[in-house]
């Protein structure tokens, strides 16, 4: 009889320890490599600045931080995985604007809502966008450009990387809030929508400054407006487009870790903490300057506030819009 309430309480002392051991105890962590799962393929915004950090995180905490690139169907494929993923504090998202916030309601798949299947840890990067028309149309400010745009049978055309990105987006904003009209042309990718528009096949784009920059500084396209709050220092004579008339209009991508909901808010914050060290050492924002972007980390709580707002801001406008990946 002794031997048999031995043997029940060393049972319910295992019941009892199980929660504590898949909880990872927030001092050991990490005592493993740990995964960063990114939406899209090598190269681009999302994974130089993964990379940046991944190197600093590594450094900082002693253990690897692996790069996993999981691109497809919008960023729904890696962001799936990690809503799914053990919140043991191994696995994270590092996302960006499409793949957080809006490609459930833009693929009709709602495999996560990122209110409900993430918590948030830290923004990592911004990265502004410039409005640039190719060299020879005849449009030379903003102004000219809306304007004709609001003339019934207008053949302005505008090149989207595809439906829903924040390129596309911030072109349905801009059409909402001045009235002006033209045609959206979908690519499938950056890299089609760019060669159009350098050879002439459509009049103007949206894209992030880090990918656009060299075209300007050759000559291959000409900017008419950033989406940036304030001018960037590599373009100071190009006015906002709250300068331009549009005082609430400013438009950024973002790069961000998000963790599986049920990660201990210990690993959470600890993660978050090192990130807001490592984003600002000097040498770690020249790194992201050469990308074109801001390297800018921020609390948990400051980086669900800004994804709310984000959320807010641009769900109405893809709904208006009926925008879908169809």
């Amino acid at each position: 009889m002794h031997r048999r309430s031995i043997l029940r309480a060393g049972l319910l002392a295992c019941t009892l320890a199980a929660p504590l051991a898949h909880a990872q105890p927030p001092g050991s962590w990490p005592d493993k490599p740990v995964k960063l799962v990114l939406p899209y393929p090598p190269g681009g915004n999302v994974d130089g600045a993964a990379r940046i950090i991944s190197e600093q995180l590594q450094q900082r905490l002693g253990q690897p931080f692996v790069v996993d690139n999981r691109p497809g169907a919008g960023g729904l494929i890696a962001g799936e995985a990690v809503a799914k993923a053990e919140p043991d504090g191994y696995t994270f998202f590092m996302g960006a604007n499409g793949p957080v916030l809006f490609s459930p309601l833009i693929f009709k798949r709602n495999v996560y809502d990122w209110k409900k299947d993430f918590v948030p840890v830290s923004s990592v990067s911004f990265t502004p966008l410039l409005l640039q028309v190719h060299p020879k149309v005849r449009f030379r400010t903003l102004g000219e450009l809306l304007e004709a745009a609001k003339v019934k049978g207008n053949d302005v055309i505008m090149a989207s990387p595809g439906a829903g990105t924040t390129n596309h987006l911030v072109s349905e904003y801009l059409q909402r809030e001045s009235g002006a009209r033209w045609t959206t042309a979908h690519y499938k990718g950056n890299a089609p929508a760019t060669t159009d528009l350098l050879g002439g096949q459509v009049q103007f784009n949206f894209d992030q400054l880090s990918v656009a920059l060299p075209f300007v500084q050759a000559g291959r396209t000409r900017v008419l407006a950033v989406t940036s709050p304030q001018r960037l220092p590599q373009l100071p004579d190009v006015p906002t487009l709250a300068e331009s008339g549009f005082p609430r209009f400013s438009a950024e991508t973002f790069t961000g870790l998000l963790a599986p909901k049920g990660t201990s808010p210990q690993i959470v914050q600890r993660l978050s903490a090192t990130l807001q060290q490592i984003l600002a050492d000097k040498a770690v924002q020249e790194r992201f300057r050469a990308l074109g972007s801001e390297a800018r980390a921020s609390t948990p709580q400051q980086f669900t506030q800004y994804l709310t707002q984000e959320d807010q801001r641009w769900t109405p406008i893809i709904q208006q819009a009926q925008i879908t990946a169809d």
